[in-house]
């Protein structure tokens, strides 16, 4: 499920991949170790799910977002413009099991995306409310902003 060429799948089989590399860090690109956004993707999938599963379909408002235009219309997120709401951002120390149950649970709830209804939603922070179709695109542009950032740690 996803978006272009690339599929929510595959990035989750990608970030399986970095697990073992977790402590990798390059201050020069990120103040954040690979742990960190591994599980932060993994965070905001799982909650995108959640929230479109919890949605009340009778109350999506549709609400035009220059933001959500521009990162749609080019399908990259620009590094350090926004910061992550708390309830997707991990915690102080993480270790493999931690990041291995995270995965888990995303793959657990990009199985249920299909059957999610078309007009269910997620409230996102910058965007406002996101069908399951943007709701599914913004998982995957986001998820692949923090594979970028990751793959440039792992170059250093």
């Amino acid at each position: 499920m996803g978006i272009g060429t690339v599929t929510i799948g595959e990035q989750l089989l990608e970030i399986e991949k970095y697990v073992p590399l977790l402590d990798e860090f390059s201050p020069a690109v990120s103040a954040a170790p690979v742990a960190w956004h591994i599980d932060h993707s993994l965070r905001v999938i799982i909650k995108t799910v959640s929230a479109m599963e919890e949605s009340d379909q009778m109350k999506y408002q549709k609400k035009f977002s220059f933001r959500k235009s521009l990162v749609f219309l080019s399908g990259k997120i620009p590094r350090g413009k926004a910061r992550s709401p708390s309830v997707v951002l991990p915690p102080d120390n993480l270790n493999i099991e931690d990041l291995e149950l995270q995965i888990s649970l995303a793959r657990h709830h990009v199985e249920k995306m299909d059957s999610l209804p078309q007009k269910a939603y997620f409230d996102h922070p910058y965007f406002s409310h996101l069908k399951k179709k943007e709701a599914i695109r913004f998982v995957v542009i986001h998820t692949e902003h923090h594979l970028k950032i990751v793959r440039d740690i792992l170059k250093t």
